[in-house]
């Protein structure tokens, strides 16, 4: 089995210090995150931005920003990505601007999103042949298993580029009171069976609510990546509420102990996270 990857979710879009005091919203408050999950173990980040009031941003000086304090205070062997995430806010053409502005190595699209009706696919498939052009890795967020079909039709008909992509599967997130289950991967991983596999896909999960660590360790299990963190969860294994996104990973992998997968190396995780071979 190939090497397991972890990345955190430190903030997310929505979520603020109402929810949890520790939530890392500033760009000094997510560097040092970056930090204490780096030593316990993510290998990549999965980062979001908020503007002054802490909303939701997809502003790419902001984005440069906490990417060179991420840098600078972790180094250069933490993976960062920044994703499109719309959040209701931002139209296609504003994600489009903010992934060719900042030119991550990293980035998650949520296809609906990008491509919300057909006049905007000729947009997004320049931005995706640029993408690949520039070997960035790009992850497709895969929120029902129906979707992995319409990405299919687009890989099919050229307007995705690449032989081997990597899917995101957010479980739980249109399940009641947004409670994961790890049985919400089965309708999931039968469809990249029946399109190829390995061979054509890597997949991650993250998962919301409770069921978070044993959602990611069925993960690992099954030859899945995980991602894990406050944007999705702050419960532990046990029921506990994580004081830091740190302490998610450590209670992580300290459940993934009977799951024998070696550590990824950093050009493992960025072609898990899709960056073209």
């Amino acid at each position: 089995m190939t090497g397991l990857a972890i990345m955190v979710a430190p903030n997310g879009a929505r979520k603020g210090h109402a929810e949890h005091p520790n939530l890392p919203i500033t760009v000094d408050a997510i560097a040092k995150e970056a930090v204490a999950c780096q030593a316990a173990g993510a290998q990549a980040i999965h980062m979001h931005v908020r503007d002054d009031q802490g909303r939701h941003s997809l502003d790419a000086n902001r984005y440069l920003a906490a990417t060179d304090a991420v840098r600078r205070a972790a180094g250069s062997e933490l993976i960062v990505q920044i994703t499109t995430e719309a959040v209701g806010q931002y139209n296609s053409h504003e994600q489009i601007a903010v992934v060719r502005a900042v030119q991550p190595e990293a980035v998650s699209i949520a296809t609906k999103e990008l491509i919300p009706d057909p006049s905007a696919e000729a947009a997004a498939a320049d931005l995706y042949q640029w993408a690949y052009q520039q070997r960035i890795a790009v992850q497709h967020i895969v929120y029902a298993a129906e979707e992995l079909d319409n990405l299919l039709d687009l890989i099919k008909r050229g307007i995705v580029p690449g032989q081997h992509h990597s899917l995101i599967f957010p479980l739980g997130r249109y399940a009641t009171a947004q409670e994961s289950d790890p049985a919400e991967l089965v309708p999931f991983l039968a469809r990249v069976r029946e399109q190829g596999g390995a061979e054509r896909f890597t997949w991650w999960t993250c998962a919301f609510g409770a069921a978070e660590t044993a959602s990611l360790v069925a993960t690992a299990a099954l030859g899945g990546h995980c991602r894990i963190g406050f944007e999705n969860s702050f419960f532990n294994a046990d029921g506990s509420r994580a004081n830091s996104n740190a302490e998610r990973l450590a209670d992580l992998r300290a459940s993934l102990h009977g799951v024998r997968r070696p550590r990824a190396s950093r050009a493992e995780v960025l072609r898990a996270l899709g960056r073209p071979d």
